[in-house]
């Protein structure tokens, strides 16, 4: 088939480089725009069109889609079979959803109708769900409501990270997706029960702030929803510390004021946390600092029981 592909994240990959793998022919990538990044705030290119570049494949990069006219334009020109939209960022106006025969098809890394939005895998997480998976639908102006072609469901790690849940559930799309553009003219159309659908909206940086009070159980699920971003984090003596991993433990003896470190183990401190529960620190990052062990961590700055966090 011949494809236009919208994407932009290193999600997007997999399927990118699926499509091709399969003999379908993408005539075109469209991808958000260049932005600062690092310290230095340098112009830096989303991962699909770096890909594309390497691949041969023509690029757009509208600042807005829906004002950019070159989009529409171009597409008209190309006459693509059919649109594929893995991880774009922004919203398509049904003058380009409709526009190819097959129309247009969406990868998302839930089982819609649940968790509809910018941030799917961490909010399945953040939630303690047991279970995730991915679904392919046709896309319509409204977010993530289109009809469902395709689904497939996994378990969720006990200690996988939104990170790597995401990687994994981007290559689950990508063969999914190929699997269902080989039926796509007759594969059935499954409207999404409205009632039961939920929100998975755009985390922020602020709302990765460690509160001590709650139990382990959520503060482990919340370090392994924000990371690798926006990354859950604390504070030791005025000082921003990002929390990687982790492990809930069993509750002590007695039990611990939160935020107070109760112990200090080889592998990291101990935290207390709410509900009599206690947390241990395994990675973590200082602000403007990499990631390291917690145990190295604790060779260079000076932790001891009795110590508060946050």
């Amino acid at each position: 088939m011949r494809i236009v592909f919208f994407g932009s994240p290193s999600a997007a990959l997999p399927s990118l480089e699926r499509l091709l793998e399969s003999g379908h022919n993408i005539e075109l990538a469209i991808t958000q725009p260049d932005k600062p990044a690092g310290r230095g705030k340098e112009p830096a290119s989303p991962p699909v069109k770096e890909a594309a570049l390497r691949r041969g494949i023509p690029i757009l990069q509208p600042e807005k889609i829906r004002k950019d006219e070159r989009v529409f334009t171009a597409l008209e020109k190309l006459g693509p079979d059919i649109i594929v939209v893995v991880a774009y960022g922004q919203i398509i106006p049904s003058s380009i959803i409709d526009l190819p025969r097959h129309k247009s098809v969406n990868v998302h890394f839930s089982l819609l109708p649940k968790y509809r939005g910018a941030a799917p895998v961490q909010w399945a997480i953040l939630n303690g769900e047991e279970k995730t998976g991915v679904t392919v639908f046709e896309l319509n102006e409204r977010m993530d409501e289109g009809a469902i072609l395709s689904q497939m469901e996994t378990t969720i790690g006990r200690r996988e990270t939104a990170g790597e849940l995401e990687d994994r559930l981007s290559r689950l799309g990508a063969d999914l997706l190929v699997r269902t553009l080989e039926r796509i003219a007759e594969v059935p159309r499954l409207p999404q029960d409205q009632a039961t659908a939920t929100l998975a909206p755009r985390l922020h940086k602020d709302q990765g702030r460690i509160v001590w009070a709650k139990d382990a159980f959520s503060i482990d699920l919340m370090v392994r929803a924000f990371s690798p971003w926006p990354g859950a984090f604390t504070f030791l003596r005025g000082r921003r510390i990002i929390i990687h991993t982790g492990s809930p433990l069993t509750v002590p003896p007695s039990p611990p004021e939160p935020g107070r470190v109760v112990e200090v183990r080889k592998e990291g401190p101990v935290v207390g946390c709410g509900g009599g529960s206690a947390y241990l620190i395994e990675r973590l990052q200082q602000e403007n600092r990499k990631e390291m062990a917690a145990a190295d961590f604790l060779r260079g700055t000076k932790i001891g029981t009795g110590d508060f966090l946050g």
